[in-house]
């Protein structure tokens, strides 16, 4: 093999998940640089590399250097050294301070950062502050160089590194030894299947019971991600087997025991095959602890609110009806006023309704009259924007749920549950259907057992993002009392987007005629390339030309998938490209951000209270502080660059993850590329996210088959089942599925 020796003058690609890298050197006594190619996952910018390889010409690139292998020297020489540290490697020095500290020290400047930093406080601009960061990541980038050397001996991505020595410290190597499963359930980004390559490779055997026992709790995780709270159990053992590539019976010896264990529950279910009727066979189940728990809980914080008994006075609802129609110069439909009456005299009630039914003039009916019996009223939604739209309508503060219970790192739970109840009389929920298990039974724990809550929402929508069919649970129980608005407002009935989406969610092809003073439109475009250069076209110039959009921040793409040309990633890499051009974008984690893209977080974040689905726009890139700033609903989120996997860009976004806010215009694909999610709810769900405006873009075909399949993919859940044993009961004593009949194999 052939040597060259040279230091990196800059890093052209780096992929995070293999450690693949072009770079480009500077080799002594060469003009121009020389580009070498290879796996050089933990390379930084300015170092010196010695490499062992081969030259090869590539008809594209030309000349390059394979590199087979490598040695890593730290740079000795005033412009490797400047490199080195103006790369952004170390937080709180950039090309400025740099430059300032070599010209100071020289060539002893890494020596004197390792061994005496105190003083760089002769360098001019640098104050103890700076220092005491720089000595914190100096001895961080060494600990995270010795994780990601040994995570390349077990073929695992260094990029994990940094995230790796965030969790565990000086523990990192030890932790994994330990156990290298507890990755997938302590590092966000690092799945079972990473986990499982580390064990693979520290020798072991895909049969042993620490890999089973992570295998189990994984299948499940990814059952809940698919929306299953719990899973029969055959189903499961079979599921399981496949993936972890086991024996079934491997899987049912192990269960017992990680049951016992408080990781999961098992329990003979009496499955639920009909709104009105139930099956006798008890079926045996399999829950992670944390859903079997949310599901009993809301079970029996259901019974304590419908039992409670309510502070109020008595209303005299027909007088209460009329006066708020006075007061409000309107008009209520006799469901209307159902809905409203039956708000006043229960203690838990569901509205429920499609676009244009009245569900926010309801709601500020039932506000008007109740603001006269008392001032401890709280509204929440899921989502951010939903609680923005719910102030907007109301002209009252509305929160996230997340927001209204407080997260509390030190108990690491939310500081409003049973024991610190929420100071309120009435509560109400807006976007009900979006409320997962977990959630829901956070919200109940925290409200007072005399406090009267309404949930609200679209039961035709897309069920939960999160594992669970809350809402069409609840409902199917008929433990609580559900009131169903039919009647659509004259207003709402002349436009086109609330008169399509109801003709979809009944099952008829929408009105697609041509008519230019529409708020929707359907165009035809069957070639997928063409669709996308289409919706190029319509967000970066027609649209905002036509109607006076901003094309950032008024027009939300929403496409029914992630993969293929006209999935979301695809439109995503094409719109950034379009709307937000950078020759010089921030790549990390094989990602690209640019200041002004705008990205969605795509995980709850309690630390910095954003959370899954919330949209925004990245206002600053601190290449320095190694940091990037987003706008999230008015606040500055800071993101630390080992972060970056929490954002995705949102050009185009999932119609599931859009689930709750609105946009003015939304434009959706729809494509027969697209067919495993080609739903009636999915594509009812987008269509009313448009407030002013919604543009498809595809084929009639594909609409056809959307409009069609009224399949709702099935979830596995026990709350229905739940409910229905706890509020059979006549005592107070606790719920408990697992019933009399031990599970055997």
């Amino acid at each position: 093999m052939e040597e060259i020796k040279g230091y990196i003058e800059r890093i052209t690609f780096q992929n995070a998940e293999n450690g693949w890298t072009v770079a480009r050197m500077k080799v002594p006594k060469n003009y121009d640089l020389t580009t070498i190619v290879g796996n050089m996952p933990t390379i930084q910018v300015g170092e010196t590399l010695l490499c062992r390889g081969h030259w090869h010409n590539d008809k594209n690139f030309g000349y390059q250097f394979q590199v087979k292998d490598y040695d890593v020297e730290t740079p000795s020489s005033i412009t490797g050294i400047k490199k080195y540290l103006g790369s952004g490697l170390v937080k709180g020095i950039g090309s400025v301070f740099a430059d300032r500290i070599v010209e100071y020290l020289g060539a002893e400047t890494l020596d004197v950062i390792d061994k005496n930093p105190d003083k760089l406080l002769e360098v001019s601009g640098i104050g103890k502050k700076r220092i005491e960061k720089i000595k914190s990541c100096w001895a961080e980038q060494k600990s995270i160089r010795e994780v990601m050397i040994y995570l390349q001996k077990l073929s695992v991505s260094p990029a994990f590194a940094q995230k790796i020595f965030k969790k565990y410290g000086d523990e990192s190597i030890f932790r994994i030894e330990q156990n290298p499963f507890d990755l997938a359930k302590d590092i966000w980004g690092i799945g079972f299947k990473t986990a499982d390559k580390v064990a693979l490779n520290m020798n072991i055997g895909k049969d042993a019971d620490i890999r089973v026992d992570a295998g189990v709790e994984y299948v499940l995780s990814e059952l809940s991600s698919n929306g299953h709270t719990c899973f029969p159990i055959d189903d499961f053992t079979e599921e399981a087997a496949k993936l972890l590539e086991v024996k079934p019976e491997q899987i049912q010896s192990r269960l017992e025991e990680i049951a016992l264990e408080n990781r999961i529950v098992l329990s003979n279910l009496s499955v639920i095959t009909d709104v009105a009727q139930q099956t006798k066979e008890l079926v045996p189940h399999i829950w992670l602890q944390t859903f079997y728990v949310s599901e009993v809980g809301i079970a029996k914080e259901i019974k304590r609110l419908q039992n409670g008994k309510t502070d109020f006075k008595e209303i005299d609802n027909e007088k209460a009806v009329a006066w708020s129609e006075k007061q409000m110069q309107i008009e209520l439909a006799d469901n209307q006023k159902l809905a409203v009456s039956t708000s006043f005299t229960e203690k838990v009630h569901i509205i429920t309704g499609g676009p244009g039914t009245g569900k926010s003039t309801i709601t500020k009916v039932i506000l008007a009259v109740m603001k006269k019996l008392t001032d401890k009223i709280l509204l929440a939604a899921p989502t951010g924007r939903a609680a923005k739209r719910m102030a907007e309508i109301t002209k009252m503060e509305a929160k996230t749920i997340h927001a209204l219970l407080k997260f509390d790192f030190k108990i690491n739970g939310f500081t409003h549950n049973r024991e610190k109840p929420l100071n309120c009389d009435l509560i109400i929920i807006d976007e009900a259907s979006m409320l997962d298990t977990i959630l829901m039974y956070s919200l109940l724990k925290a409200i007072p057992t005399t406090a009267r809550i309404i949930f609200v929402g679209d039961i035709d929508q897309l069920p939960s993002v999160g594992a669970g069919n809350v809402l069409n649970d609840l409902i199917q129980s008929k433990v609580i009392p559900v009131t169903r608005l039919t009647d659509i407002f004259r207003q709402a009935a002349s436009s086109k987007i609330i008169t399509n989406a109801h003709r979809i969610n009944a099952g008829v092809f929408p009105d697609i005629d041509i008519d230019k003073d529409s708020d929707f439109f359907f165009v035809e475009e069957e070639d997928t390339e063409k669709m996308v250069t289409l919706i190029g076209d319509l967000v970066a110039t027609r649209l905002p030309k036509r109607y006076g959009f901003n094309r950032l921040t008024d027009i939300q793409v929403l496409s029914p998938m992630n993969r293929g040309i006209v999935g979301n990633r695809g439109l995503n890499e094409y719109l950034q490209q379009r709307l937000n051009p950078s020759k010089d974008p921030l790549v990390k984690l094989g990602r690209s951000f640019s200041v002004n893209d705008k990205v969605m977080q795509i995980v709850n974040n309690y630390d910095k209270e954003v959370f899954n689905g919330d949209v925004g726009r990245i206002t600053k890139i601190d290449r320095i502080e190694q940091e990037i700033h987003v706008e999230i609903d008015r606040n500055n989120i800071i993101y630390d660059f080992t972060e970056i996997d929490e954002l995705v860009l949102a050009y185009s976004v999932s119609i599931h993850k859009y689930q709750g806010s609105e946009c003015p215009c939304v434009v959706i694909p729809i494509h027969t590329t697209h067919y495993n999610l080609l739903f009636r709810n999915l594509v009812y769900t987008g269509i009313t996210r448009g407030k002013k405006l919604v543009v498809l873009v595809g084929t009639k075909r594909a609409l056809h088959i959307a409009v069609n399949n009224n399949q709702v993919a099935k979830r596995y859940t026990g709350l229905q089942q739940a409910i229905l044993v706890e509020f059979s009961k006549s005592g107070g004593s606790d719920l408990d599925l697992r019933g009399v009949l031990k599970l055997e194999f």
